[in-house]
């Protein structure tokens, strides 16, 4: 299965250049707002978002945070054009960033950031698959050895 990639951003030249170079490789859902990200959020099933850190109305990290209870397993990189070293605290010890690239971005450097990110996503969702058919065949042992007894 395929998990999208979210890249949320208030220049639609960035968004229609990071559309541009990725397309070939992930489903790629941009958003022009963090509004605009959450509804694409809750429509679709992203692994990895992607999001620049100076926006009108809610900061990149305001919007990681924001959505860190409801998608907790969701990879988060942060993009900025500034290399503001409190963004970078702020967004590791709020966001759970898992990486903090400045802008512009290397495609090269990027996509291997996002094929890691997207694997790391993957294996979170079938280590929770894994734990929880564990724990459903825990119950059926108790179960097998309440009977028994």
């Amino acid at each position: 299965m395929s998990y999208g990639v979210l890249y949320v951003d208030d220049e639609i030249n960035n968004l229609n250049s990071f559309k541009a170079a990725f397309r070939r490789d992930f489903d790629i859902h941009v958003a022009q707002s963090a509004r605009e990200g959450r509804k694409l959020l809750d429509s679709n099933e992203i692994g990895v978002i992607i999001t620049d850190q100076r926006m009108p109305g809610m900061t990149g990290i305001e919007f990681l945070e924001s959505i860190l209870t409801i998608y907790p397993d969701t990879i988060r990189i942060l993009l900025t054009g500034f290399s503001d070293m409190n963004a970078v605290m702020d967004a590791i010890n709020r966001g759970q960033v898992y990486k903090y690239l400045v802008k512009p971005w290397q495609n090269d450097e990027l996509k291997l950031y996002i094929q890691n990110a997207l694997e790391i996503y993957h294996l979170r969702k079938e280590n929770k698959e894994l734990a929880h058919r564990l724990q459903q065949a825990l119950i059926e042992i108790e179960t097998l050895n309440k009977s028994r007894a």
